[in-house]
Order: structure tokens, then sequence, then C-alpha cells
């Protein structure tokens, strides 16, 4: 026992022995507890160190977790900030160019009025923009169910409500007046008169009339068998813009 236990029989007998569960004598509590032990298995001499290496791998690996969950907070608090400013931006910009469709689009439609509506009030960001039109002596509707040339007119006219809330150097017109008739081109062309102070245009165009009042004309003409050419011609003094009312009146 003294070799085994480290213990002589005169201790052995003054320790309390502990409380055995009802029906349970000490042999039979005995080979419970050796079959637990059996089934615990050997001792591992290296479980201290490996348990050490284990924690510091835990303590990095939690500090790395910490580093991560700071940063996220970091990060949330940037693109708060910075939704916030593309909020404030695009609201500014979308008031800007509201109030400026409302202006050009009395221009192009003499009498009519027009405005623009987000599709989500409470989200812009997420929000998409209505064209709302009513040309003269019409019922308020949307652009889809107005008139080709209408359309036209209601795309041209918010097309320069947003230059006009962003200054451009210059800009470039592709056929923007195909569709137009006389009246209609006569008020768009109108419109292009206020621009061309500030800007300078470039239209691509068949229209006459459009042709008439531009600074200078670039054409592209072939003969049969022959090569393309450029041909320019440039007015010292565009023509005057007809009175308001009179037919037909372009702007270059």
């Amino acid at each position: 026992m003294r070799s085994r236990h480290d213990c002589d029989e005169v201790r052995a007998t003054r320790v309390a022995q502990p409380d055995l569960p009802e029906g349970v004598t000490a042999p039979q509590r005995i080979r419970e507890l050796e079959r637990l032990l059996r089934g615990i298995g050997p001792v591992n001499p290296l479980a201290v160190r490996e348990h050490d290496i284990l924690r510091e791998r835990h303590d990095q690996l939690a500090a790395q977790i910490e580093d991560v969950r700071s940063a996220r907070r970091d990060l949330t608090k940037l693109v708060r900030s910075v939704d916030s400013e593309i909020l404030e931006a695009f609201s500014r910009c979308y008031r800007e160019v509201a109030e400026s469709f409302e202006t050009v689009f009395g221009v192009l439609f003499e009498g009519g009025a027009g405005r623009l509506s987000l599709t989500e009030p409470n989200d812009p960001l997420n929000s998409g923009v209505e064209i709302e039109a009513q040309p003269a002596g019409k019922n308020l509707r949307r652009l889809a169910l107005l008139s080709g040339g209408e359309r036209s007119l209601a795309a041209l006219a918010f097309l320069f409500a947003v230059f006009r809330s962003q200054d451009c150097p210059f800009y470039v017109l592709d056929e923007v007046d195909a569709a137009l008739d006389d009246v209609n081109l006569h008020r768009f062309l109108r419109l292009l008169e206020d621009f061309r102070a500030t800007a300078q245009l470039i239209l691509v165009t068949h229209q006459k009339p459009t042709m008439e009042v531009a600074d200078s004309l670039y054409g592209v003409t072939m003969r049969p068998g022959g090569t393309s050419r450029v041909i320019a011609e440039r007015r010292h003094t565009p023509l005057p813009l007809p009175a308001a009312g009179a037919g037909v009146s372009p702007i270059g």
C-alpha cells in the first residue's frame, strides 16, 4: 500500500470513508472506479504543453477576431458617413434638376407643366425618378402616355434640366430634333439659345432650320465612285431667330 498509494495503513484507516450510493458496497464502488480509470486511457505527459500551445493559439485568434470586429465597426461608420454624403449630394442635385425641369418644360411646352417625382421618397438612394408631363390643354400624364413628339420634347426637357444643374463646357447632341415638328423645333432652338452663351453645342442634325442658325457647318459627302470628304462652312453672323409665334425658328 505504501508503494502504490504513498500512504501507510495507519493513515489510510484514519481517512474518512466516502459516502457510497445506497445498495453499493465498497468493493463494487472500487470496481466501478477502476473501470472508469481504464476508460480514461493512458495519461498524456505532454498534455500541459499542448494545453499551453492551444491556449496561446486561442489568444491569438481571439485578438484577431477582435481586430476584425473593430475594423467592421469602423467600416460601418464609414459606410454610414458616405451614405449620408451621397444622400445629401443626391437630394441637392435632385432638387436642382427638378426645379430646372419645371422651367425648361414650360419653355418647350408653352402653357404646359411638368415635374419630377421619386418612386420611393422614403428611400431616395434606391428610388427611381418618374417624369410627369401636362402639355397645355391636357391632363397630367406620365411620359409613356404622351405622343412620340411629346415624349421627345419631355426627354429633352429632362436632359437640359440635368445640363443646367451640372455645367459643362460643351454638349454633343445626336439628332435629338429628328422627331420634332416645326412648332416644337422652334421652341427647342430657342432653348438652345440659352445654352449657347455659356457652352459650345455640337449637333448632328438633318433639320434645315437647325443648320441655318449654326455658327459652323460640317457635312460629309461622297461622289459616286469616289471617297468621302468633309465640307465645312463657317458663318460669322448666324441667322437671327424669328420672333416668338413665327412658323419655324432654329438655333445653332
